[in-house]
């Protein structure tokens, strides 16, 4: 099983998202965190960087993976519409 780390910015988000949002974004990820790589149609690899996008209704969640430790970085999580401006 992989182990979730949050950069400090995905943190502040979940934390003034409503509860039930941040409930099952955060259930979402632990149920990804048992198997990165298994089929999954909300998961795609983003293109022109590296990285990974999670969809959870209208919230994105982007992390990258770290096989060498067993972790994923989640990065960002973000509202659909501005979600991919950097």
């Amino acid at each position: 099983m992989y182990r979730l780390i949050f950069v400090p910015q995905a943190t502040k988000v979940l934390r003034r998202m409503p509860i039930n949002t941040a409930a099952i974004i955060r259930e979402k990820l632990d149920f990804l965190a048992q198997n990165p790589y298994a089929p999954n149609p909300n998961v795609k690899k983003l293109k022109g960087r590296a990285g990974y996008r999670l969809r959870v209704g209208d919230w994105r969640v982007f992390y990258t993976l770290h096989d060498t430790e067993l972790e994923i970085f989640v990065i960002k999580i973000a509202p659909r519409g501005g979600a991919y401006k950097k």
